[in-house]
């Protein structure tokens, strides 16, 4: 296979000549990739929360949603 250096300026304008179908392929392909990213992103980030609010003396899991809001609030500002 072939590798082939352009910029995404030029990957867009490709994309751009793509027929509709083609282009909602790559749309989907895209949205596929970044949903699978944000969930690796939430999970991972989950697992950080629960330790610090272990460590806290917390348990994340039984938390409400509104006192989860609270404690990420509190940890950001820190």
């Amino acid at each position: 296979m072939v590798t082939l250096n352009l910029s995404d300026q030029q990957v867009v304008e490709l994309v751009k000549q793509l027929p509709p179908n083609t282009k909602q392929v790559v749309l989907d392909a895209l949205i596929a990739e970044r949903e699978l990213w944000w969930n690796v992103t939430v999970t991972k980030n989950e697992e950080s929360l629960r330790l610090l609010a272990s460590q806290r003396g917390l348990d994340w899991d039984s938390m409400p949603e509104e006192k989860r809001e609270e404690f990420v609030d509190e940890i950001l500002h820190e």
